[in-house]
């Protein structure tokens, strides 16, 4: 079975734009950015969906968050706004099957999404 692009991403084996490691998350810009700052929040960890996370996985939840955080004042979007998305499964959009949060800031957005 193929390894998921963000777990090579993340072992190193294929490269990334990376704004942000630590032991337990990474950052990278998206490939394909919705708005002018478009960085992924990633647990290092493989969960396929948000639906595989467990109670004992809400620390690490909470932390993506706290970094994308980090990550917003990093790209001097935190005072005029953000956005953040989790997906999960086909309808949502989510396309990499590796639970990842979308960090999208740096224009207006518009509601209701999509």
């Amino acid at each position: 079975m193929k390894e998921c692009i963000f777990c090579e991403i993340i072992s190193g084996k294929m490269p990334a734009d990376f704004v942000y490691e630590d032991d337990e998350v990474v950052a990278f810009h998206d490939i394909n950015p919705q708005a002018p700052v478009h960085i992924l929040v990633v647990p290092r960890k493989h969960y396929s969906t948000l639906l595989d996370l467990k109670p004992e996985d809400a620390e690490l939840v909470g932390r993506l968050i706290l970094v994308a955080n980090e990550i917003a004042k990093k790209f001097n979007i935190h005072n005029r706004g953000f956005r953040l998305v989790f997906n999960c499964n086909r309808e949502s959009g989510q396309s990499i099957y590796h639970v990842h949060l979308h960090l999208l800031g740096g224009r207006i957005m518009m509601w209701p999404p999509g």
